[in-house]
């Protein structure tokens, strides 16, 4: 096998790792992008087409991030004929007294304010009859974002890739899981069935599979990893047409309770609506363990919000699909993004993203993993998703 050296090799090839490499691409850094599957496939957290871009969060600092993020998609757009965003407003609405997996509309509404966020407050009545549901509790209250946006998933994943083949600096390589990660004073070496490769530096940005690689390094992230399902319910009424939204809503009994949704957009089934719901019934013990099949008991619970409260649609689900995602076991932690832990020798030159929804932050994390690996540091603050070496766990 042919032994090469890199600058920086980026372990995960979805669209995080391809923002990444390509960033560090735009610096004539010398990369690998190494991939265990192909890519854009189907079997990481990139799976689907489409995304949510929204602002709204219950902190700050994630709000300041979904700002932070907005620039970058700009540019991005420019580099590709393809429309990547599709600005179609954020609504969330629900309980106001429901704290979820996405957070609290009056939080949300108190980080918005204090960055200076426009956004429109709204009662149950103002929801239906301007935004097409029905049969909401009067208690129910709601914010509309109008910067929120259906993110063109699949055609972003694409533009990266293309993006980073016409950089001479980066190096692609697909179906190359790395089997062994090795130290010699202070360079790595990768093994992957296509080769050996020496770096510098690695970014490990595997998404849901990031344990199968840092385990090499001798330590874990907790985590849970969640399979998630999703849903299309065809238009019963062809002009009818919603914004991205999120509802907070009381679980019932053990089974959760939130659900979100997607306008129709022309590059994923045009005449459908795509519902699904934010929780899982049974989350999983191991990547490995996932299904490409939905969860039944999830759809239909789907289903059945979609008929109680939504109008336009059918409310039979159709193309289904499942996602899968891991989730940081640490309260108030979505994101990881940070160094290796001080115990893992030569942990400064090892960076990682982790857990969490981050979709939305793609061409910005890219930017900020990409200064991290060849700086040390990045001028955007990342202090609120370093989880320090106790949240790890040596193996």
């Amino acid at each position: 096998m042919n032994t090469e050296n890199y600058d920086v090799i980026v372990i995960g090839g979805g669209p995080i790792g391809l923002a990444t490499a390509y960033h560090l691409g735009k610096r004539k850094a010398k990369t690998l992008v190494l991939e265990q599957f192909t890519f854009v496939n189907q079997l990481g957290s990139s799976a689907g087409v489409s995304r949510q871009f929204r602002i709204p969060y219950p902190q700050e600092y994630m709000v300041q991030m979904a700002l932070d993020a907005q620039p970058y998609w700009d540019a991005l757009e420019k580099e590709t004929d393809t429309a990547l965003l599709d600005k179609v407003g954020t609504l969330w609405f629900g309980d106001p007294a429901v704290h979820s997996t996405e957070g609290n509309i009056a939080e949300a509404e108190e980080a918005l304010k204090a960055l200076g966020v426009p956004y429109t407050t709204l009662t149950a009545k103002e929801i239906e009859e301007k935004y097409h549901f029905k049969n909401l509790p009067e208690n129910y209250t709601g914010l509309f974002q109008a910067d929120g946006a259906s993110i063109n998933f699949k055609a972003t994943n694409e533009t990266l890739l293309e993006l980073c083949k016409k950089e001479e600096t980066v190096q692609l390589e697909e179906n190359s899981p790395v089997l062994i990660i090795k130290q010699s004073g202070e360079l790595f070496e990768l093994t992957t069935p296509n080769g050996i490769y020496i770096a510098k530096k690695i970014a490990i940005i595997p998404g849901p599979y990031i344990n199968s690689v840092i385990n090499l390094l001798d330590f874990k992230i907790e985590a849970t990893y969640w399979n998630m399902s999703s849903a299309y319910f065809k238009k019963a009424d062809p002009g009818i047409q919603y914004p991205t939204w999120f509802v907070f809503q009381n679980a019932i009994g053990e089974n959760g309770n939130q659900f979100y949704g997607f306008p129709s957009v022309d590059w994923d089934h045009p005449e459908y609506i795509r519902v699904a719901p934010d929780f899982v019934i049974d989350p999983l013990q191991e990547p490995s363990d996932r299904t490409l099949i939905p969860n039944p008991q999830e759809l239909g619970y789907t289903s059945d919000w979609v008929k109680q409260h939504m109008t336009g649609l059918s409310t039979e689900p159709e193309y289904t699909s499942t996602c899968l995602i891991a989730l940081s076991k640490i309260a108030n932690k979505e994101l990881l993004i940070d160094f290796a832990p001080s115990y893992v020798p030569n942990h400064k030159n090892i960076v990682l993203y982790a857990t969490g929804w981050a979709a939305k932050f793609t061409p910005f994390l890219g930017k900020i993993m990409s200064d991290l690996a060849l700086d040390g540091h990045t001028d955007f603050d990342i202090t609120p998703f370093q989880l320090g070496y106790k949240y790890f766990r040596a193996i």
